[in-house]
């Protein structure tokens, strides 16, 4: 069986391709983000409580996101 993975399960450092949304509202401000199918996504940073993450978008400029933001972000 596989199970998907999100955003928020990356570590440090790996690297994801986004495949596809799991809450249609948090998507559309995600798109307008700049999170867009296909594209890389990397972990870059957690803060210390572990909330905010700092992800790096199609290699070009960071993005600080909320855990419940990430997690809703597939990657493969």
């Amino acid at each position: 069986m596989v199970t998907s993975r999100n955003v928020a399960d990356l570590k440090k450092g790996e690297i994801g391709i986004i495949k596809s949304f799991s809450d249609r509202e948090m998507s559309l401000k995600l798109l307008e983000m700049g999170f867009l199918p296909g594209c890389e996504v990397r972990l870059d940073a957690v803060a210390p409580f572990g909330d905010p993450i700092c992800v790096r978008v199609g290699g070009c400029y960071c993005l600080s996101l909320r855990r419940n933001e990430a997690a809703s972000i597939v990657v493969e």
